[in-house]
């Protein structure tokens, strides 16, 4: 076992508690917006830590690079949707916008 497969596995480790920590933000949290802010902060530096754990073991570097365009477009992908969800959340608190049944 070399050293870059305890490095691999000690950012895929890190990875999971961080994403296993917003998912228990999110069941504990009470309103909306803390809970979009444990999930978005947990799970971004999650996936950042995983993806960083598997570029260690990537084959090359055209993979690693796939990896970490992958982990740029889920960041753009959640700041979009936690913004959007937040918006509704915010207008539905403000009673401008029913929300869905």
């Amino acid at each position: 076992m070399s050293w870059l497969d305890v490095l691999s596995a000690v950012l895929l480790i890190s990875g999971g508690i961080f994403f296993l920590t917003g998912t228990v933000g999110m069941l504990r949290f009470s309103s909306c917006y803390s809970r979009l802010h444990a999930l978005t902060k947990a799970d971004n530096a999650g996936l950042g830590l995983i993806a960083l754990g598997l570029m260690v073991q990537a084959e090359s570097l055209w993979v690693a690079l796939k990896i970490l365009l992958v982990w740029a477009l889920a960041l753009l992908a959640a700041t979009v949707s936690a913004h959007l969800i937040a918006r509704f959340s915010l207008r539905v608190d403000r009673g401008t916008r029913r929300a869905p049944p």
